[in-house]
Order: C-alpha cells, then sequence, then structure tokens
C-alpha cells in the first residue's frame, strides 16, 4: 500500500478522492460477482441452487450503502506490519472500514475492521502506540466525507486528547434501527469482541456501556475468523422480543453478514402452540432446574425390565433370547446416560446381535443384512415396544400437569406438596392441542423432547438480556450450544421478570458452560452524565453491590423532572422535544399506553409502536414500559415513574422495570409526574 504521505495543499480533497475510488472498486466488485456465469460448473440442479444462493449472498454482502460510511479511519504505520522493525524501514497507510474492498490488481483499498492488522485503531494509545505513528478519524455527513481528526500517537510532544468526532459518533441522533458501532469500539469492547471462537464469554453491562453492540460485533468477528467452520454449523441471536429483534435486525447485514439467524427463546421452543399464561408463582417452579430432573424421572419411568423371552423365527429355526439377557442389555442402555430415543433405537439392534452371536455358534455365517433383519422381526418389535415404548414430549408433559398422581410419583423429593398442587392444571384437557399451554410449559415440552432426541448443536450463540432467562430457559439455549460457544449479555440490575438471574456464575452453569469468563463494562457511552446518576439512585434497591455506570460523555445532556397536572402536558412534552433533531420515545406504564394514545391523538402527533422503524417524518415512538428493555431514543419522556413500579407484581421488579425506562435516552429525558415520585428516587 501507499507510504503515508498526505497532500499538504488539501488532505480532505486527497480523503475524498480516495473514498470515491474505494466506492468505485466495491462496485467493481459487486459486477464482477453479478456477471459470474455457473452454466458449465454445476453438475445437476441441486448444485447450482446452493451456488446461485451463495452468489446472491455475495452480491448482497457487496451492497455500497450510500449512508453508511466505507471507511470511518486510516492508521499510519512507522513500519510494516509483521515485519521486523528495522531502522529506516517503510511503513503503510490502511484505511479501515466495514468491509474488505480491492482495486483490479487486488491491492486493498479498505482494510476490513475485524483483520489484524485493523485492531491497533481500537486498542493503541499514547502509552502504548502499537507502531501507528498517526490515527485519523473521518467524520461524514450523510455518505460525505467532511472531517477529519488526527492523533500522532508515536509523537511524544503532542499530548493525549479525547477525540471529537469520536463523540459527535457516538452521540448522533438515532433515526431508524440500531446502527453498527464499528467506528467507535473502545479498548475493553474490542477485547471482547476478539475473543475466541471457543470460549463463552458472559458480559455485565449497565445501561448505555454497549453490550449489546459489543455482542453483535463479537459475532461478525468470528464469522470473519472462522467463517467456515460457522458456515457449517451456524450461528444464531437470541433477544427477548421480536420488537428488540426488529431494532438489531440491520446491524450484522450493514457490517456484510447475512446469514445469522435471529429468534426469542419462545421461538426456539414452539413445539406446542403458547395460548395460555402462568401466575409469577407456578411460572417461577416450572421455570427452576429442578423440573429437569422430574421430566427426566417421568420419561425414563417409561421404561420395564422384561419378563419374557424373546423368540425370534427364521425360516425352520427358532432362536430365543433370555429375559435375564434382555434385562441385562436393558440396565446397561440405562447406565450409558444416552438419549430415550437413541437407546430405544439401540435396542432392536442389541436383541438382533444377541441372535447373531447364537446363530454364529450354530455354523451360520450371518452378516448385517441378516442383523438388520432380525431387528425389524415382528418378535423384536414387540418387545421393544413392551420394554422401551416411545414417549411423546407433549403428551408426557400435558400428564404432568394434569394427572396430581403421575407428578406426585417423580417429583418427590424435588417438588414439596405446595410446589406440586401450584404447576397442576386446575382443569382435565382432552389433547395435546386442545391445552391452553403457557410459554413455561412450551420449555419444559422443549426440554422432554431433547431427553428423547438430542438438540442440534449450533456453532455460536448469542442470547441479549439473559438476565430475564429462567433456569429452564437457559437449559433451553445451552443445548443449542453444546459443542459451540456462547456470548451472554445482560444487566442484573434490569432484570424484570419473577426469576430473573441471580448471579451470572448460576446462569453460565444452568446454561452448561461454567467454564464460562465473566466480564464487566462499566463506562458509559450512551446514557448522558446526568441521567445515569439519576437513574444509579435506585441500584442499592434493585441490585446492591452492582458497580454503577460511569458516562464518559462530555456532554451533560438534558435531563428535567418536571410536575405536570395533566397527560396534556406530557404530550406537549413530548412536542417539544420533537423539535429537536433525532428520535423521542414516550415511556409509560403499561396501563397508561391507551390514555396516552388517545391524547397524541387529540394532538395530532402521529406515533409508532415499539419495534416499528421511526422515519423523519415520524420520530415518536409511544413505548409501553413492558417493552422499553434494550431499545434506546434520543430523547425519551417517561410518564409517571410511581405507576411503572406499580405496574409490577412487587416493588423490586418495579424499581428494575423503573431503571431499564429511566436510562433509554441518549441526549436528554423528561421525567414527568403528577402523584408522588418513587422514595427510591430522593
Amino acid at each position: 500500500m501507499s507510504t503515508p504521505v498526505d497532500d499538504p495543499l488539501d488532505p480532505l480533497l486527497r480523503e475524498r478522492s480516495h473514498l470515491a475510488s474505494s466506492r468505485a472498486a466495491l462496485r467493481a466488485m459487486r459486477e464482477d460477482v453479478e456477471a459470474l456465469d455457473i452454466s458449465d460448473v454445476t453438475a445437476n440442479w441441486v448444485n447450482a441452487e446452493v451456488l446461485a444462493r451463495q452468489i446472491d449472498e455475495r452480491i448482497k454482502a457487496l451492497a455500497d450503502l450510500s449512508d453508511t460510511p466505507l471507511f470511518f479511519g486510516r492508521l499510519d504505520y512507522l513500519h510494516a506490519p509483521g515485519v521486523e522493525k528495522a531502522e529506516g524501514a517503510e511503513g503503510e497507510r490502511f484505511y479501515i472500514g466495514r468491509r474488505h474492498v480491492h482495486d483490479a490488481g487486488g491491492d486493498p483499498m479498505v482494510i476490513d475492521w475485524r483483520a489484524p492488522v485493523s485492531q491497533p485503531f481500537y486498542r493503541a494509545s499514547k502509552n502504548d502506540p502499537l507502531d501507528i505513528a498517526l490515527r485519523r478519524r473521518f467524520g461524514y455527513t450523510g455518505g460525505d466525507l467532511t472531517a477529519y481528526e488526527d492523533e500522532h500517537l508515536s509523537d511524544p510532544a503532542e499530548a493525549a486528547r479525547t477525540s471529537k468526532l469520536l463523540q459527535q459518533e457516538i452521540e448522533r441522533p438515532r433515526v431508524g434501527p440500531m446502527r453498527d458501532i464499528v467506528a467507535t469500539i473502545q479498548p475493553e469492547q474490542d477485547e471482547i469482541v476478539r475473543s475466541g471462537l471457543g470460549g463463552t464469554v458472559c458480559v455485565q453491562g449497565g445501561p448505555g456501556t454497549g453490550k449489546t453492540a459489543v455482542g453483535l460485533h463479537r459475532v461478525a468477528y468470528l464469522l470473519y475468523a472462522h467463517r467456515e467452520r460457522l458456515a457449517r454449523t451456524g450461528t444464531l441471536v437470541i433477544g427477548p422480543n421480536r420488537s428488540f429483534l426488529h431494532y438489531i435486525e440491520q446491524v450484522l447485514p450493514a457490517l456484510g453478514e447475512l446469514t445469522v439467524r435471529q429468534a426469542t427463546v419462545d421461538d426456539l421452543v414452539a413445539h406446542v402452540e403458547v395460548r395460555g399464561t402462568d401466575d409469577a408463582t407456578a411460572a417461577v417452579i416450572k421455570g427452576d432446574a429442578r423440573m429437569a430432573e422430574v421430566l427426566r424421572r417421568a420419561i425414563y419411568s417409561h421404561v420395564t425390565m422384561p419378563t419374557e423371552p424373546v423368540v425370534v423365527v427364521r425360516g425352520s429355526r427358532r432362536w430365543r433370547v433370555a429375559a435375564y439377557e434382555l434385562e441385562e442389555t436393558v440396565r446397561e442402555l440405562l447406565a450409558r446416560d444416552i438419549r430415550y430415543g437413541a437407546a430405544r433405537e439401540a435396542l432392536p439392534q442389541r436383541i438382533a446381535h444377541a441372535v447373531l452371536v447364537q446363530m454364529e455358534r450354530s455354523g451360520e455365517a450371518p452378516d448385517d443384512r441378516v442383523q438388520d433383519a432380525v431387528a425389524r422381526n415382528s418378535a423384536v418389535k414387540a418387545a421393544v415396544k413392551a420394554v422401551w415404548p416411545p414417549v411423546d414430549p407433549a403428551r408426557l408433559v400435558l400428564r404432568l400437569l394434569t394427572d396430581a398422581d403421575f407428578l406426585v410419583e417423580h417429583a418427590r423429593g424435588i417438588l414439596d406438596e405446595d410446589e406440586q398442587k401450584t404447576v397442576l392444571w386446575a382443569k382435565p384437557v382432552r389433547s395435546v392441542k386442545s391445552a391452553k399451554w403457557s410459554a413455561a410449559d412450551a420449555v419444559l415440552v422443549d426440554e422432554a423432547a431433547d431427553l428423547v432426541s438430542r438438540t442440534p448443536s449450533l456453532g455460536h450463540v448469542v442470547i441479549d438480556e439473559a438476565q430475564d432467562l429462567s433456569p429452564m430457559q437457559y437449559r433451553a439455549v445451552g443445548r443449542r450450544c453444546t459443542t459451540g460457544s456462547a456470548t451472554v449479555l445482560g444487566d442484573l440490575a434490569q432484570g424484570t421478570t419473577p426469576w430473573a438471574t441471580r448471579s451470572w456464575d448460576e446462569a453460565l452453569a444452568h446454561l452448561g458452560k461454567s467454564e464460562g469468563v465473566i466480564e464487566e463494562l462499566t463506562a458509559g457511552f450512551r446514557v448522558p452524565t446526568d441521567v445515569i446518576t439519576y437513574a444509579s439512585r435506585l441500584l442499592p434497591h434493585i441490585a446492591p453491590g452492582l458497580t454503577p455506570v460511569a458516562s464518559i460523555r462530555e456532554n451533560p445532556g438534558f435531563f428535567e423532572v418536571r410536575e405536570v397536572p395533566a397527560t396534556a402536558e406530557v404530550v406537549a412534552a413530548c412536542a417539544e422535544l420533537l423539535r429537536n433533531e433525532g428520535s423521542v420515545g414516550l415511556i409509560a406504564a403499561d396501563a397508561r399506553v391507551p390514555a396516552l394514545s388517545e391524547a397524541l391523538a387529540a394532538e395530532g402527533i402521529a406515533y409508532l409502536a415499539p419495534g416499528e422503524e421511526t422515519t423523519e417524518q415520524t420520530r415518536l415512538t409511544l413505548v409501553p414500559a413492558s417493552l422499553a428493555k434494550g431499545l434506546e431514543y434520543d430523547y425519551v419522556v417517561l410518564d409517571e415513574p410511581q405507576a411503572v413500579v406499580d405496574g409490577e407484581p412487587d416493588e423490586r421488579t418495579g424499581l428494575r422495570r423503573l431503571y431499564v425506562a429511566l436510562t433509554r435516552a441518549v441526549s436528554g429525558l423528561i421525567v414527568a409526574h403528577s402523584g408522588p415520585l418513587p422514595e427510591q428516587l430522593g
């Protein structure tokens, strides 16, 4: 690449020229892929379909998003990377961007942010310049390069200073879905992003610390570093609800990654239709990890020891496998602790093998085809059905929840009498289809299904807002990455379910990843100082001992607590904030949403529901407090904090819900109330 020498007359013009050349090169790369002719290289239509799909994905990945900067930084090395730092060695210049771009000769014009040579852009400092002479950050207006800012890291005469462009990028108004943070990744975030595929990482991060972005960028990095492996095994991002998934869905495609699946836990365990709900007490018990042992007992209770021999007739010969021999085989399979269904499939082959041993002793020479035929013999099938009958997971769970005697038999010593009564359904149910399954019931069915037949494992799974998962939900996620790794993202202070995670060590144990490393992010990039300071008054009451977030924002943001006599003044506060650039969220207790909706309509103010994409014309979102988690807005009006607290079944959960609502603002927050504020806010 070129040596780091700028045009002293107009450096900005030179950088704009490089941007234009890079965009032209990206277009050429895309056109080359579009021009590929695969008609002569595919042996059949299946191969053709696969290759055509791969080409289509590559074309999409090479899309040039006009409002997204192609590169955001530049590194001027003192020496060529990877070369011994000899006296007089010539350094190189690298432009750092969202994807790799090369010219017609194959020389790189933009380096992917995930490449090793890009790492110093995030890690280099005055104390440790990592052989970087100059780090340049670029500022954009829309897709146009309009500014740059230099740090001469290897110049001892230049003092370290805060990057203005970095601050501006962090504080840039948010309209539309969540965007990537490749231009603003901080050293502590970069360390997590680039951690290896083999290890599970749990990230505890308060509001505004960027944990969601870190998790998504870790997926992008792992796909870059281990693309072939993850292409085979797959990746999955799990979010708390559809609104949240819609909000984050553009981050990975903007980085050129189109193959990552997104889902909620409910999506993963959708073996039955969820049409019912549990009260909090029943949901907590059903979500308890002890239920896994209850289910295991119930499933394996179907195995009975044989009391009769199996007699296989082949031609004029009869082959007899004694009952004691069958019992030894059954006990051996039980001792191996393999899946119920796998053991059931193995049993007829074991019986057939015992028959073949007798055949060989009598002088015959049976082969594998004979063994398969014996395994399919009607007498063998009948014996297997009697000893190791098939089990339908949904029917099993239904019986546990409706048959008191069956539940008592298998929950004895695990659930006490009151707990058993709590999870039992009040009314009998005719069938699996007519049952009003709850979300917690569906997780039990998923656990039972895994006991019968192993759940396929993915290469990597990201779980966001993980603090709200029950132990049984952790198990459901964990069995989908038994041979892979996970990134667990959450904040213990934002746990708003009755079964919310108490400690990350416990969560990792339920996930099956006890060896996972726990990292904590405490530097706040998103929430203004005054806002996070106010919200942190709740921490001693909702998560004692948790480190408060320390905002690194130079701009303290706008913060005001207003006593308002009527709903109309809450709407007026929204109209006031809409005069600013960026998105506005009106967050309220779920029960208050209808009244606020009517008030907004009366004033002719258009608004969206959570998950709907904001536009320049409609920038206000009306957000029930129960759906606010994970979302962010430039400005927020929080309606009646006490109503948010009162909307939850207990005070601690209510205060946690309030903590979430208070920390959704990026630039400003108005707390509007007519009644008293919660005393914990001081």
